[in-house]
C-alpha cells in the first residue's frame, strides 16, 4: 500500500506532515514520490493566500478523474478557513483537523466517513485545539536526518486583520515544555544539527498556562542549558515571533548559549504606522526599532530576517515609501515580500481593496531591489572570512555543494562530497552575490565524519 502527501504552506504544515507521515505509516503504507501508484493521496492545505488553495482545487480535480479506473482514497488537513472547507467536503473523501490526526487510522478504515468537525456547517467560529497535545505525542517521521522542526505551539491571539491563521489553527495553546525539550534532546543524541521551534507567535508561549508553565526566554534557556551540557555542536532557531511580544530577555539569553542560533526572523509587514494600525499589529515603529537596536547590540554578528506585505488596503505612496526607509534604516539580511492577498475569514477581507495589481507588483519589485542591496553589502563584508557551514545539498554546478552559515545566510562550497551532507565545517568566503556566497571548505572536524 504506497501514499502521496503534498505539502502547501509554511514549516509548522511541513511539521504537521512528519505526523501525518508517521501515522501512514505505522498503518503499513509506504510513501511515493509517485502520485500514480499510490491508493491513498492528501494535502496539507494552506488558506493563507489563494495560489495554495487554486493548486488544491487543480490536484484533487485530477484524482477524481483517475477514480473513473482505480480505486483511491482522498484526505486533506492543515490550514483551512471555513468557506474552503465547505468545498472541500463535496471533493475528497475524507476532512480532519490537525488535532484529530490520532483518529486517522479510523476514518480511513471507515473509507469516506468525515469527522464530526469536518461534517459542522462552515462558521466564523475558530477550530476547537483542546486534542492538539494527542498529534504532539505522536513521535514524527523527520523528513531529514539533520535538519529538523520541533513544534511549542499552535494557534494565534494576534488576530491581524490580514491573517487567516486564528480561523484555521485557532487559538493559542502552548505544548508542555517537557515535551519539548525531549524532542530536542533525542534530536541532538540523533546527531541532528539544525532545529527550529515552530509556532505562528513563538514568543508568547506558556502565556496560556502562566502559573503552570515556563515562558519562552526561559525555554529557551532550558535548552541552552541541555546544549552547553551535551557539548555538541548545533544551531536552534525559532520561527516566528511577534514583535508585541519581543523583549529585551529572550536576546540576552541568545546571547548567552552557543546553540541558540544568532538569526532572528522579526516580521516587520510594514513600515508605517497607519498601516500596522490597520494591520492591527499591535506595535509602533519605535517598538521595533528598540527590538532591533538590542539585537544589534546583544548580537552584533545576528543575521536579521523580516516578513513584510505590500499593497495592503488603502496603502499609498507615502505609506509605502515609509516601508522602504525602513528597510534603509534596518538593512534586513533577508526579507520575504509579499503582495497583499484578502482571504475569506480575515477581517480586511470585508474591506474594499483600494491598491491596484499593478501597484502592488511594482512595490514588491522596488523593494526587492532595495533588499538586494543591503543584503549584497552585507555578504561582501564577510569575503575573507571563515565561517561555519551547514552542508545541506548540491550545487546545480557539478562539483560544487550548498550550505546555511549559522545566520541562514546560502553559502556555495568549491566541493561536492557526499559524507559531508548534514555536518558543520569551515568554509572560507571567496566572493558574495545579492543573496548568497561563494567559498572554500577549510576544514572537517573529525568528529563529526
Amino acid at each position: 500500500m504506497k501514499y502521496h502527501l503534498i505539502t502547501l504552506g509554511c514549516q509548522m504544515n511541513l511539521s504537521d506532515s512528519e505526523r501525518v507521515s508517521a501515522v501512514l505509516e505505522a498503518m503499513g503504507y509506504v510513501f511515493t514520490e509517485n502520485e500514480e501508484e499510490a491508493i491513498l493521496l492528501g494535502i496539507l492545505a494552506c488558506s493563507v493566500r489563494q495560489k495554495p488553495i487554486d493548486k488544491i482545487y487543480n490536484k484533487i480535480a485530477q484524482w477524481n478523474r483517475w477514480k473513473n479506473s482505480r480505486n483511491l482514497i482522498t484526505f486533506v488537513s492543515g490550514c483551512i478557513l471555513p468557506d474552503d472547507k465547505e468545498k472541500f467536503l463535496k471533493t475528497f473523501d475524507l476532512i480532519f483537523q490537525m488535532s484529530e490526526l490520532a483518529q486517522l487510522p479510523e476514518m480511513i478504515r471507515g473509507y469516506g466517513i468525515v469527522t464530526p468537525a469536518g461534517l459542522k456547517q462552515p462558521t466564523p467560529v475558530m477550530p476547537k485545539n483542546e486534542h492538539i497535545t494527542e498529534m504532539w505525542n505522536i513521535k514524527p517521521k523527520y523528513q531529514s536526518t539533520y535538519e529538523a522542526f520541533v513544534p511549542i505551539q499552535n494557534g494565534c491571539d494576534k488576530f491581524c486583520t490580514f491573517c487567516a491563521v486564528p480561523y484555521t489553527r485557532g487559538r493559542e495553546v502552548s505544548r508542555p515544555s517537557s515535551e519539548i525539550i525531549d524532542e530536542v534532546r533525542h534530536l541532538v543524541q540523533q546527531g541532528y544539527k539544525s532545529i527550529t521551534l515552530l509556532g505562528q507567535n513563538v514568543n508568547s508561549y506558556g502565556l496560556d498556562k502562566e502559573g503552570l508553565e515556563i515562558n519562552f526566554a526561559q525555554l529557551l534557556r532550558q535548552v541552552g542549558e541541555f546544549g552547553k551540557a551535551s557539548g555538541e555542536e548545533f544551531w536552534v532557531y525559532f520561527t516566528s515571533p511577534h514583535p508585541q511580544d519581543m523583549n529585551r530577555e529572550v536576546i540576552e539569553v541568545i546571547a548567552s548559549y552557543d546553540c541558540l542560533a544568532k538569526q532572528i526572523h522579526l516580521p516587520m509587514q510594514s513600515g508605517d504606522e497607519r498601516v500596522l494600525i490597520k494591520m492591527n499589529r499591535r506595535h509602533s515603529m519605535d517598538k521595533y526599532r528598540r527590538i532591533v537596536a538590542d539585537i544589534r547590540e546583544l548580537l552584533p554578528d545576528a543575521t536579521l530576517f523580516t516578513d513584510i506585505i505590500v499593497g495592503f488596503t488603502a496603502e499609498g505612496e507615502a505609506e509605502f515609501e515609509n516601508t522602504v526607509a525602513a528597510m534603509n534604516e534596518f538593512r534586513f539580511n533577508m526579507a520575504y515580500i509579499a503582495m497583499y492577498s484578502p482571504r475569506p475569514g480575515a477581517a480586511s477581507y470585508r474591506w474594499e481593496n483600494e491598491v491596484s495589481s499593478d501597484d502592488k507588483k511594482d512595490r514588491l519589485h522596488r523593494l526587492s531591489e532595495v533588499m538586494k542591496i543591503h543584503s549584497h553589502s552585507y555578504n561582501q563584508s564577510l569575503v575573507g572570512k571563515t565561517l561555519r557551514v551547514l552542508i545541506n545539498g548540491t550545487d546545480r554546478k557539478t562539483g560544487f555543494s550548498t550550505g546555511l552559515t549559522e545566520g541562514k545566510l546560502i553559502v556555495r562550497i568549491d566541493k561536492q562530497d557526499e559524507s559531508l551532507m548534514g555536518k558543520i565545517v569551515d568554509v572560507r568566503i571567496t566572493s558574495a552575490a545579492d543573496f548568497s556566497m561563494s567559498g572554500e571548505l577549510v576544514q572537517v572536524l573529525s568528529n563529526q565524519i
